[in-house]
């Protein structure tokens, strides 16, 4: 599901999608040492061969490489509280293994925030009657609260771990930070249905599309009989893509939020100590992007 949206002038310029030849010839140099550490082969490499004992050298490096990035992709949080665990702010990122994508799933989807996030979701569905079959009181919040996790887990676990391991997608959200917001608008929307491959180019986002689908056809198995339909299915998956698409829009521009917001709390600070001193207020700075 994709929505047409108009862009101003000289924005195509600043929308670095994966064929934008700024973002190749920024990413040029960076991939093809991460493509050589990774053992994939490129043809700016040197023709000389490596013995298995080198090669396997140069693969460990690599995936240690890629386990310290993701370690510190484990203390990423929109707020303190929101898990960002598959972003990352890194274009030249290393690819991740199997086991890796298997370990970050795992890491994200024990975290506190996913239970905090299914129990206002289990709330919001109790008060306007969702699956109206599981009735009110702590009964039916106890079966909403654990369909959405459910949902959550499944398809996380099939789009995240599963899917991206056997078609080697990345399963994380490159940030982009940078640009016109209309670019990173952009950039951020269309991560749900494009995304990086594990040897550096980008391509449609199977993985994560899959992932929501087969949540949602699992999920039929513990809904009321009456949500078991194939147009059930395909709402329920749309709608986590959907979902998938705000989740990235908030994590681009959190910290241009958080930026703001951390200006205007100084400048409110500067005017009541200069209040307090009896001098004038300092001039109100202006509103500068965040870099």
């Amino acid at each position: 599901m994709s929505t047409q949206i108009p862009l101003g002038p000289g924005a195509a310029n600043d929308l670095l999608l994966p064929d934008d030849p700024e973002v190749q010839s920024r990413q040029a140099p960076s991939q093809l040492g991460a493509s050589s550490d990774a053992g994939f082969s490129s043809e700016a490499q040197s023709p000389v061969s490596q013995s298995p004992d080198d090669q396997s050298g140069a693969q460990k490096t690599a995936h240690d490489q890629a386990e310290e990035q993701l370690k510190q992709q484990e203390h990423q949080r929109v707020a303190g509280v929101m898990a960002t665990f598959n972003t990352t702010t890194n274009r030249n990122a290393l690819p991740l293994s199997s086991g890796q994508k298997f370990e970050l799933f795992f890491k994200s989807e024990t975290d506190p925030w996913p239970f905090v996030l299914s129990g206002f979701v289990a709330g919001f569905n109790q008060a306007s009657d969702s699956e109206e079959e599981w009735g009110q009181g702590a009964q039916g919040y106890a079966k909403r609260f654990g369909a959405a996790y459910s949902d959550s887990f499944i398809g996380n676990f099939f789009g995240n771990a599963v899917l991206t391991s056997l078609l080697h997608e990345d399963p994380r959200y490159y940030q982009k930070g940078t640009g016109r917001k209309w670019s990173r608008f952009l950039w951020a929307a269309t991560s749900t249905v494009w995304c990086k491959r594990d040897k550096g180019t980008w391509g449609p986002n199977y993985a994560n599309v899959g992932g929501n689908m087969i949540g949602a056809a699992i999920a039929r198995v513990y809904y009321p009989a009456a949500e078991r339909t194939v147009n059930d299915t395909i709402s329920d998956g749309l709608t986590v893509s959907a979902e998938g698409i705000v989740g990235s829009e908030i994590i681009e521009f959190w910290p241009d939020i958080a930026h703001y917001m951390k200006r205007k709390h100084d400048e409110k600070l500067a005017r009541k100590a200069a209040k307090d001193s009896g001098q004038p207020a300092p001039a109100q700075s202006p509103s500068a992007p965040h870099p």
